[in-house]
């Protein structure tokens, strides 16, 4: 599940090892790209952490990133 927190959005994912992460990492690099929204994102090991948040609104969340978490979500399910 995302939280808000600090004007962004957040949720840590946690995958089987290293491999998987990545891959994972690569399809949302995919579709962040598609819609030239970016996130703010860290990867150790078998976890990622991502926030977003839109740069062009100051800062805050939007439409935009919920559309790009719902993205996201799907690509793990």
């Amino acid at each position: 599940m995302w939280t808000e927190q600090n004007n962004t959005l957040y949720k840590k994912f946690e995958f089987k090892n290293f491999s998987e992460a990545f891959a994972f990492m690569t399809r949302v690099a995919i579709e962040a790209e598609k819609m030239d929204h970016h996130p703010l994102w860290t990867n150790v090991y078998n976890k990622v952490e991502i926030w977003l948040s839109t740069h062009d609104a100051g800062d805050i969340v939007t439409e935009k990133d919920r559309k790009l978490s719902k993205k996201i979500d799907a690509l793990v399910a």
